[in-house]
């Protein structure tokens, strides 16, 4: 197995045990003493098969139950992109996420207020954004090492038992 499957396939992994996690715990996750939400939000796509007999179902809308991709995941497709939205303290982020290889698009993060007030200058402003996009990073790389952790441990057969029943017990 070539290293971009075994991306993609611990891609599909990490996504499926986020939506189960996200879900299970009413979004809250605590790493590090830190405390932030995450949510599936918008945008889930998951994929089933190969080649011409390749099945795609994307599901987006904001609000989106995500029915059709809960049902995709009982038939055995896997979570392929999801759109994460990452809430702490008032504030929320968002972050499409592509399984196959990490890469992220359409960081959103809180608004700043753009009118400077006296004695401050634009490089205050471009500092905030860049602390808000890295705090989106950080959450999504919290996540992942946790996941990593998880996945290659012990604790993984019985964490996989349970995210099979969640798939099978998720008639919604």
């Amino acid at each position: 197995m070539d290293l971009s499957n075994v991306n993609k396939l611990l891609g599909e992994e990490f996504l499926t045990w986020l939506w189960f996690k996200s879900e299970k715990q009413s979004g809250l996750v605590e790493i590090n003493n830190e405390v932030f939400a995450v949510y599936f939000s918008g945008r889930v796509v998951v994929e089933g098969g190969e080649g011409e007999s390749l099945e795609k179902t994307v599901c987006s809308g904001e609000m989106s139950e995500l029915a059709e991709a809960k049902q995709g995941l009982r038939l055995g497709k896997k979570v392929t992109q999801a759109k994460l939205k990452f809430e702490q303290d008032n504030l929320s982020w968002q972050l499409s996420v592509k399984g196959e290889d990490f890469s992220f698009s359409g960081c959103k993060t809180p608004k700043i207020e753009m009118q400077l007030e006296e004695d401050e200058s634009d490089e205050g402003r471009f500092l905030e954004k860049m602390y808000l996009v890295e705090k989106c990073v950080h959450f999504f790389f919290s996540l992942f090492k946790q996941f990593v952790e998880l996945r290659f441990s012990p604790a993984w057969e019985e964490e996989q038992r349970k995210i099979r029943e969640w798939i099978v017990g998720n008639k919604d």
